[in-house]
């Protein structure tokens, strides 16, 4: 007999006694070993919401978040787990994503609403992360790493040594970076298909938007993005809903919406790319308009934006700078918060001025928890903190301590060029939106977007948009997506 399965056996045998954590799936009926609770799953939801807001912030279209939250409660009540008190929102991310955590929180970014064409492409991923909560699978994620690693470890794009810089953004994002099983997948591929059915929708549509997500993922090249990270292999998963929307419809003969005009209508004006109050990198700088300041970003340096934070680094990995806002209401009270906060032992803390503004430069090494000196690999960190326009910025230069002299002056540099903005061009920088328009005449979408004065260098990307091919025609009447101020 397998091992796994004598150790499955005994553990739902003793029921309540050592493991007491047999319980069964709502979904296949079978029993499993799961260690978290309902209680827990709906207490970590509750405890990770305020990270997922902090690190990506919510995205404020009433009429928007109203329609998901209507179809979200309905296909709610139809799922495996009506029991759940789901509730949907949408993330201010350009990404395209859609993610669950436990407990019944579903998020979509606005990046992945301005890719769907229909209500039925969006119903198809909404049920598809409701079965992942119906189907308990980021509970049983949790249990396998228990058994395995014994710990259930946070998630971060920062190393290990630095994780502890981004505690505020990451620590209920951990959650969020497990990764399910290829079976979790197709099982919630599955229910995708049936909620959505159920609630009235094609689901062929939502093999359809596997489609758009392959081209998302073919044109960004090495660059896979976080809907495929989590969700792999769309092109193969596109044939495969497409036959279980076949069964699904022929087993159950119902007249099945897709509503495309009616929801295009919906994200008419929807924010479409980066969003330049929230920060935009562009020629070298990172520039914050809303806040008024820029600084210098190093060439070939990654970056990453979030409302949190503005975190980048270098392609080798071996150093890092992170931007926040700082704790404290002096200089002086601010620099012993890091200090406290990131367990650092400085060798230097020295006041000076950047740019006119009052300042507080320091070099630390970072001493682990329990220890009274810096290991001999310990971090070393570099940190300015700068007073500015009522508020105190941080900016922190990581590296290993045998990094750390080369990357000095990079993390300089940076620093120092922290500024106001006065060119006016970036201070009122508009972001890209959503426009409907109306086809005057029949012609490819290519001619279409032309006639609608769309650049060339956006061809492709309206074209993934707006889920066909250029050559594709368009009759007069039918509604399409540009992008504009």
């Amino acid at each position: 007999m397998n091992t796994k399965f004598q150790i499955h056996l005994l553990a739902c045998f003793l029921g309540a006694g050592i493991f007491s954590g047999c319980s069964r799936n709502p979904v296949t009926g079978k029993n499993e070993i799961i260690f978290m609770s309902p209680e827990k799953e709906k207490a970590l939801g509750a405890e990770s919401h305020p990270s997922v807001v902090a690190s990506m912030g919510l995205y404020d279209d009433k009429n928007l978040t109203a329609f998901i939250n209507e179809k979200g409660k309905a296909m709610g009540k139809v799922s495996h787990r009506p029991e759940v008190d789901y509730q949907f929102f949408i993330v201010d991310s350009p990404v395209v994503n859609a993610f669950a955590v436990p407990g019944g929180y579903v998020y979509f970014t606005r990046g992945i609403m301005a890719h769907f064409n229909n209500e039925a492409e969006f119903a198809g991923v909404l049920g598809h992360e409701i079965g992942h909560i119906a189907a308990r699978h980021s509970a049983s994620q949790q249990t396998k790493q228990v058994f395995t690693q014994g710990v259930l470890l946070a998630g971060s794009v920062l190393s290990p040594t630095f994780r502890s810089l981004s505690d505020q953004a990451s620590a209920g994002l951990g959650l969020l970076l497990l990764k399910y099983s290829r079976d979790h997948e197709s099982q919630s591929d599955e229910l995708g298909v049936e909620y959505s059915s159920k609630i009235g929708y094609d689901a062929h549509q939502m093999a359809d938007f596997f489609g758009t997500l392959k081209r998302i993922s073919e044109k960004s090249g090495a660059t896979i993005p976080t809907f495929q990270s989590t969700h792999p292999d769309p092109g193969n998963r596109q044939v495969t809903v497409e036959k279980l929307a076949t069964n699904y419809q022929a087993a159950h003969q119902a007249k099945y919406n897709v509503n495309r005009d009616v929801y295009l209508r919906k994200i008419e004006g929807l924010i479409y790319g980066v969003d330049p109050k929230q920060g935009f990198v562009e020629g070298g700088q990172f520039y914050h308009p809303e806040l008024k300041f820029q600084f210098p970003v190093p060439a070939d340096w990654q970056t990453e934006n979030t409302p949190a934070q503005f975190q980048m680094a270098s392609k080798d990995g071996k150093a890092m700078m992170l931007f926040t806002i700082a704790e404290g209401k002096t200089l002086d009270e601010a620099a012993q918060t890091v200090i406290k906060n990131y367990g650092l032992q400085t060798s230097e803390n020295n006041k000076t001025t950047i740019n006119g503004f009052p300042a507080i430069a320091m070099v630390a090494k970072q001493v682990a928890q329990g220890q009274t000196a810096p290991a001999a690999n310990a971090a070393q960190i570099a940190t300015w903190l700068i007073q500015y326009n009522g508020s105190i910025y941080a900016i922190h230069g990581v590296a290993a301590s045998t990094d750390f002299g080369s990357n000095f002056n990079q993390f300089k540099s940076v620093a120092q060029g922290f500024k106001s903005i006065t060119d006016q061009s970036k201070l009122n920088r508009e972001p890209d939106r959503i426009r409907i328009k109306t086809a005057q005449r029949d012609g490819t979408l290519r001619d279409l977007l032309k006639d609608a004065n769309m650049p060339d260098n956006k061809l492709d990307d309206l074209a993934i948009l707006n889920g066909m091919a250029l050559t594709d025609k368009v009759e007069k009447g039918m509604l399409f997506k540009t992008l504009n101020k």
